[in-house]
């Protein structure tokens, strides 16, 4: 009754290197604390940044078009053939909210 769109599996950082999507972590509160206090005489150091770090991707993140178009006609169509153009994708197709069906 139901056609899967999509699946979903972690590949790790293995997508992420090919694009260079990285994020840098947050300092850590307890070496943020150990630098800020002066050594006896010293100066006061600056927290050091962590190094950008590659994201984990999923490999389901876009949505193949076939598939997404037969879910969007399975439960958009109406008896008569008409499709109900769903609310989220009107501002896509110029505000149409029925596509008609060829006589």
């Amino acid at each position: 009754e139901y056609r899967e769109i999509s699946s979903c599996s972690n590949t790790g950082d293995f997508q992420a290197r090919r694009m260079a999507l990285r994020y840098r972590p947050e300092v850590k509160q307890a070496a943020e604390d150990e630098t800020a206090a002066p050594k006896k005489g010293g100066k006061k150091k600056k927290a050091k940044k962590p190094k950008p770090v590659l994201c984990h991707t999923i490999n389901g993140s876009g949505l193949a078009v076939g598939r997404t178009l037969v879910a969007v006609l399975e439960n958009y169509q109406t008896p008569d053939g008409d499709v109900v153009v769903p609310d989220v994708l009107r501002q896509y197709m110029g505000g149409m909210e029925i596509l008609k069906k060829k006589q």
